[in-house]
């Protein structure tokens, strides 16, 4: 195997751990609220302040790992997941799991944008779209993982002992990452590219993007598409299907699974549609986010009068189409020179989770206004709440779709 691909791998699997953390709630939910008491908005906190940490710890991120390289800042971090989610685990009470999950968002925080950034001087720009979709894939099977094999370990286990064996896991796949992951290579693909150092100041960069049309454009249908995308699979699925559709918690699960599927089927072949489909970046994510606006109005009844093989199919569609939203990261990347991409990546990555937590939060607390009866929250509420993501993305979709400036960005990425 050559050593890029050994790196890749490596990354990969710490990848699909965060993804993991990302989106464990949405099965687990119903156990931890129970063993620990707690209400819809706490739930919703619980949930979000994962993405708060993350998201504020893009903030000096970029900057960091175009200073100093990918390896260490990942090495450092997986040693805080890991003590992230032994707090969480031993959680005995509210505070301390959301000290545990906002351990786990500060931890994961560089994985992606980290390898990113590696990646830039071990694959040509080419190669940087292909090798986008192949890293969200890998880490999709974390998603597969925090489905139905979740709700199974859970109920068989307890959430407990299921997050003391992750917890272990991280540990050893950090060391794996340290072993083997190196910054560049003796020799690299592009030298103009893989030598090209951030020596300047930590806030040109930041300085260059901000004043950067296109990056505002790309930020905000980055909040949009990820508060949709996460709404459903981290944390509001799950309770969804289970008091609105009436599916049990392990069936609930399986849903969720074929949302990862899709993810991960439309991410492998993000590449060839953008090359042979659609010719753009642009198109092919407005296309993409279009369809997944689409699937996500069912959330607003129609779903829970679809027969379970309907609902699989659609769960894997709004999967299927929400992997569009990947090209985020190589539009970012085109948008600057190629000494500030990881800033701009993880600017653009900053909105990115902020719109899963702020998402997340305002919908727990809109549901928590509702009366939770025996058989969960009414359905009244779920409608209610997933109109704030849905109705940020029609909106979004009409302000890009309408801007020459968005659809003018270029393309280099994906020739």
């Amino acid at each position: 195997m050559k050593t890029r691909w050994r790196i890749f791998a490596a990354l990969a699997a710490m990848f699909l751990l965060g993804f993991f953390y990302r989106v464990s709630m949405a099965v687990s939910a119903d156990a931890i609220s129970r063993d620990l008491g707690l209400s819809a908005a706490e739930l919703g906190v619980l949930s979000g302040i994962f993405f708060y940490a993350f998201a504020i710890m893009q903030i000096p991120l970029g900057p960091l790992l175009d200073r100093f390289g990918g390896r260490r800042i990942i090495v450092l971090l997986g040693v805080v997941t890991t003590c992230g989610s032994l707090t969480f685990a031993l959680a005995h009470n509210y505070h301390m799991a959301l000290a545990g999950r906002m351990l786990l968002g500060m931890g994961t925080a560089c994985v992606l944008m980290g390898s990113f950034k590696i990646f830039t001087h071990w694959f040509t720009r080419t190669e940087f779209t292909t090798i986008s979709g192949y890293m969200v894939a890998a880490g999709n099977l974390g998603n597969l993982t925090a489905t139905a094999p979740l709700a199974q370990a859970v109920e068989n286990f307890g959430w407990r002992h299921t997050f003391l064996a992750v917890s272990l896991l991280q540990f050893i796949i950090t060391l794996i990452v340290f072993m083997v992951v190196r910054d560049s290579p003796d020799l690299a693909t592009e030298p103009s590219e893989s030598t090209d150092r951030c020596d300047a100041g930590i806030l040109l960069p930041w300085r260059s993007i901000i004043f950067t049309r296109q990056f505002w454009y790309i930020s905000l249908l980055a909040f949009f598409w990820y508060a949709n995308y996460m709404v459903l699979l981290a944390l509001w699925g799950g309770p969804y299907l289970i008091d609105a559709a009436d599916l049990t918690n392990t069936q609930s699960g399986t849903m969720l699974l074929f949302i990862s599927l899709g993810f991960i089927t439309g991410s492998l072949c993000l590449g060839t549609v953008v090359a042979r489909l659609f010719g753009s970046l642009q198109k092919t994510i407005l296309t993409g986010q279009a369809i997944l606006l689409a699937g996500m109005l069912a959330m607003l009844g129609p779903a829970e009068s679809f027969s379970r093989p309907t609902l699989a199919v659609l769960f894997f569609m709004i999967g299927l189409v929400s992997s569009s939203g990947v090209l985020i990261y190589p539009l970012a990347r085109e948008i600057v020179p190629h000494r500030y991409a990881a800033t701009a990546m993880t600017s653009v990555n900053f909105f990115l989770l902020m719109g899963a937590a702020v998402t997340q939060h305002i919908m727990g607390m809109y549901i928590g206004s509702f009366a939770r009866t025996a058989h969960g929250y009414p359905r009244e509420a779920y409608h209610g709440a997933f109109l704030l993501p849905i109705f940020g993305l029609a909106t979004t979709l009409v302000l890009c779709g309408m801007s020459d400036n968005f659809r003018r960005q270029s393309t280099g990425g994906t020739q």
